[in-house]
């Protein structure tokens, strides 16, 4: 086993083996992002069922479903994806993104993903610094890439993920590694309330929802493991961004302004920001108010 002082102070092998493991860790996530919601979505059918009291002889058989099992297959033929058919990034260029078995395409995404993972991960721990706090923001980034793409895809922020998500930075800044204590315990309240009191404003304007429940508890999130200072520039990074891209899509899609559109994504990239340009951000706010 590596001590993690040798880990620390060796930045080529440091890199290396966050990268390795970013990699192994995107596969992983590639799973959660596909399997997460259907879990979800099959357990709301189960209750639901329940509260009917739908007869069992009508209920819809429940299949084995979890990030473990069953396992991974081929999603045009079924085929068993084998272990060296399932290694990060090089398993997919190996086998010229194909199915092994049937030759259909296998979608760019997952190597992307694992390769985006990587990435993120080692600008992390080197815009941090090769410090434990980098360490632990690890699993920040990962969890924001695994949300940014379930939203993304389903409009869904699971529960799952944000609410350990915003107790484990609490925790570990109970410990001062990223920010004051004191400054997160207030950015997960002010960053719940902010979008809880924007999503009732909008709704008593309007009678129309303009943000799910996950809105608030991942920007509480945020605010537990960036502290309450960096939360004004996450909304407004994601807001800026969101509109941007809202209105390039009504523009050039000619997609209507009624259609829902995940804001996630936006809160994600803008807490990674955040997170590596954190005293640079604050500086910058700070001088705009004058302070």
């Amino acid at each position: 086993m590596v001590d993690l002082s040798i880990l620390l102070d060796t930045p080529w092998l440091l890199y290396t083996m966050v990268a390795f493991v970013s990699l192994c860790i995107g596969s992983f996530l590639n799973v959660v992002i596909f399997r997460l919601p259907a879990m979800m979505q099959q357990e709301w059918r189960c209750q639901c069922e329940e509260l009917l009291e739908v007869p069992g002889t009508k209920r819809e058989p429940a299949k084995v479903l979890s990030l473990s099992k069953p396992a991974s297959t081929c999603p045009h033929c079924g085929h068993g994806i084998r272990a060296w058919q399932n290694v990060p990034v090089i398993s997919y260029l190996v086998l010229k993104g194909k199915c092994a078995n049937c030759s259909k395409p296998i979608s760019a995404r997952y190597p992307i993903i694992e390769l985006a993972t990587a990435v993120f991960s080692v600008l992390t721990v080197y815009l941090l610094g090769p410090t434990p706090a980098a360490l632990w923001a690890l699993l920040l980034v990962w969890a924001l890439v695994a949300l940014t793409m379930i939203d993304f895809d389903t409009q869904l922020l699971p529960d799952s993920i944000t609410l350990p998500l915003l107790w484990l930075g609490l925790i570990v800044n109970y410990f001062g590694q990223l920010v004051p204590f004191k400054e997160a315990f207030w950015g997960a309240i002010v960053g719940y309330l902010a979008l809880w009191s924007v999503y009732w404003l909008f709704k008593l304007a309007t009678g129309k929802e303009g943000m799910g429940y996950g809105d608030f508890k991942l920007l509480a999130a945020l605010g537990a493991w960036l502290g309450w200072t960096l939360l004004p520039a996450v909304i407004l990074l994601s807001s800026v961004v969101g509109a941007a891209v809202g209105i390039a899509l009504i523009v050039f899609k000619q997609q209507g302004r009624e259609v829902p559109m995940p804001f996630g994504p936006y809160l994600a990239t803008a807490g990674l920001l955040c997170l590596w340009f954190g005293d640079e951000i604050v500086s910058v706010w700070f001088r705009f108010l004058g302070v």
